[in-house]
């Protein structure tokens, strides 16, 4: 089993990335590389849960998405072809006092299968750098997002008045 620990910074409220996290719409494997469009089936999406089908490149998991902790998101391993056990992503978030962000992740990657037990000793050791900048993409696409957004709504209130 491995557990790979991730941390970033980012002007990105936490609403934000969670809105970024739990779109499950077309589009998605531009924040998240892992979730090809393919491979993504929404089961359930609710207030604060999801029940959701992603993967690529021949690997797929079924993840329990838990947002009701609006400072901690859970997604819990359901089902996988190579993912078992306690697989999953724990996010947290800590709002800072100059209006940043800390992001902290743990991915825990526990092989059901030798694939999965391969797949995870790979990933704890020289694979960690591949979901480093799986994450640093989404946390920057999500910031870019947003910061357009503030640009159009900006605009569309200096036109108003």
């Amino acid at each position: 089993m491995s557990t790979i620990y991730l941390h970033r910074t980012t002007t990105a409220t936490p609403e934000q990335y969670v809105a970024g996290l739990t779109d499950f719409g077309p589009g998605r494997s531009k924040l998240f590389g892992n979730s090809a469009n393919e491979y993504l089936k929404v089961h359930f999406k609710g207030n604060s849960q999801a029940d959701v089908t992603e993967g690529s490149a021949g690997i797929w998991e079924r993840l329990h998405y838990d947002w009701s902790n609006p400072d901690r998101i859970v997604l819990t391993t359901i089902d996988s072809n190579v993912w078992g056990g306690a697989s999953g992503h724990i996010y947290t978030f800590t709002r800072r006092p100059n209006g940043t962000t800390d992001i902290d992740v743990v991915v825990i990657r526990d092989g059901k299968s030798l694939t999965g037990r391969l797949l995870g000793f790979v990933l704890g050791t020289i694979g960690r750098r591949v979901l480093e900048r799986a994450f640093e993409n989404s946390v920057k696409t999500i910031e870019a997002r947003n910061n357009k957004a503030e640009r159009v709504d900006a605009s569309r209130s200096s036109i108003a008045a």
